[in-house]
Parts: structure tokens; sequence; C-alpha cells
């Protein structure tokens, strides 16, 4: 009993500790919706991250609709940098969560209006005499669009948690090389090639369809024209990579090559932080079931490094 007052104190103390308040902005025909987060008790200006989630139906808080239930990794994140005094915004990108508007399809939608969404937030934040210094850390795809938009919002440093370094049309063939047979191992490479022509393919074999239905096509398209190597070698600012070493889904071979194409970033790996930002073992059913474990804190490694990082001069 004694421990669980104990518990409820605390969390009361770490709710306590920043005014929550929902935001929005308009983009492309529609509306974005999100959460800022404020630190209480802190007088002056004070840096505020925007936090970018990952591929898919991930919404603000870190959370995937294809999964059932919650990590809460973002949110999270959110919380633990209100605690060393930074302020936060993230987002329900276009079609997701509160953002999921009926003028947003699944065939309308492109990388480059994720990193002009971005951008536009970033030049908001920019304008806002709350905040001293805006930093964007962008989480999985979330990376890849984080670096592009730092350079076309003017942020002032960028973060990078868990993306890739490689294109998405290399990803795909490396991680399907080994689980298909021959022969639709050279379907899948044939509409990789044509896809990155940028040219769609009406003819998907039936077990590839998940991956290239027509509607999802054009944005592959657009995705297989960023290169991460690329956009992270183009900044002109600071820029921190962020990476777990049980990471199931992004290697730490990926956060190599995003430093080898940026000497000048600096390369933070973090022991035992899987790809959902809690510390887990490498054992497959730890690593599911914190996919879907709401109460299991994120690295708190990743919040000092990242804290530390966005507090700089």
């Amino acid at each position: 009993m004694r421990f669980k007052l104990l518990l409820s104190l605390l969390m009361v103390s770490l709710s306590a500790a920043a005014a929550q308040r929902p935001v929005s902005l308009e983009v492309g025909g529609g509306t974005v919706y999100g959460t800022e987060l404020t630190p209480d008790g802190v007088t002056g200006k004070v840096p505020v991250v925007l936090l970018h989630s990952g591929s898919g139906p991930t919404d603000r808080d870190g959370n995937s609709t294809m999964l059932p239930g919650p990590n809460d990794s973002l949110k999270m994140v959110a919380e633990g940098l209100a605690r060393h005094g930074i302020a936060s915004i993230r987002y329900d990108k276009r079609a997701i969560g509160a953002s999921a508007l009926p003028v947003w399809k699944e065939e309308n939608l492109r990388l480059d209006d994720y990193v002009s969404d971005a951008a536009a937030w970033l030049h908001k934040l920019r304008a806002d005499p709350r905040f001293s210094r805006v930093v964007m850390a962008g989480h999985s795809e979330g990376a890849q669009i984080a670096a592009e938009a730092c350079a076309q919002g003017g942020a002032d440093a960028c973060v990078l948690i868990a993306g890739a370094g490689h294109t998405l049309d290399e990803i795909l063939h490396d991680q399907l090389k080994d689980k298909l047979p021959p022969p639709l191992m050279a379907e899948s490479d044939r509409i990789l090639a044509s896809l990155k022509d940028g040219k769609a393919v009406a003819q998907v074999p039936p077990p590839l369809m998940s991956l290239y239905h027509p509607s999802v096509q054009p944005y592959l398209i657009s995705s297989f024209q960023h290169d991460p190597r690329k956009a992270i070698a183009a900044l002109n600012m600071p820029v921190l990579i962020l990476q777990g070493t049980n990471d199931i889904q992004v290697s730490q071979d990926e956060a190599k090559a995003l430093s080898a194409a940026a000497p000048k970033a600096r390369l933070v790996i973090i022991e035992g932080m899987n790809h959902v930002l809690k510390i887990v073992g490498s054992d497959e059913a730890l690593q599911q079931k914190s996919y879907v474990s709401p109460d299991l804190p994120v690295a708190p490694q990743l919040i000092d490094a990242l804290s530390s990082f966005v507090k700089a001069p």
C-alpha cells in the first residue's frame, strides 16, 4: 500500500511538471492536430522540440493502429523533455488520428507533403516568442522527414532517432531478398525499379499486394526519391543521431551510414533500446510485448541525451 501511495504521488508530481494544450496547423487544404506540452515553473523563454512519428498509421504518441494496444513512446519522450524544462509539440500527420480528414486519402499521400507540413510547424515555432530554440526530432521514417524539414523550416538543430541510412527501395530489397522465393523476388525487384523510375505498376502478384497496392504506390514513388544520406549531409546545423542496440527494425548499420554521411553529427548508441525506445532484451516475445506496453518507460538514456543536446548552446 505504501509503495502504491508513493507511486501515485510520483505520477502526480510528474504530471504537474507540465501544462498540456491542443494545437493545430492548417496545411494543404486541411488541418493537422497535435499536443503542446510546456514545462511549468520555468520563467523566460524555453527551448521547444517538434516531435514526428514514424511510418504508416502511427499517431502523435507513437502508437500504431495496426497494433492491439499503445506503447506511448513519443508521449513519454515529450513528458521527459518537460521534466528537463523543454517544451514540445507532437502532432498527428495527415490522414492519421485526429488529422484523418476526408480531404486526405491514402492515394493522395506523399512524403514531400509530410516534410512541408513539418517545415510549416517549424516556421510557426520560430515565430513564437515563448521559445528560445527550435529543434526537430523525428523517429524512424520521421527521421527522414526531420532531416529535410529542418533545412526547409530553419530549425536550430536536428535529431534523427532510429532513422534509416538507406533509401526505402534499398531497404525493401534487402528485407525481402532472403524471405521471397526467387521468382517472386524478381517480381518485387521489377516493381521497385518501376516505382523508383516514377512509374506506377498495374500488375502486382497477389502475394505482394499488401506491399505494392495501387493506393500505396504514389507514396512509395514519392518516398523512393528521398535519400537520408543526402538529407543529413546537407544540414548546416548541429545534428544528433540516436540508435538503440536492440532495435529489430532498424539496425545500427543504418545509424552508421547516417554518421558516415555527416561526420560532424553526434552519434549516440543506446545499449538495450529497441525501436519503440524501450529498454528490452533481444528475445522476440519481450520485443513484441514492448510494442504494446504503455507502462514500460522509454530509455532514460534517450531522454538524457536528447535533453542535453537540445539545451546545448
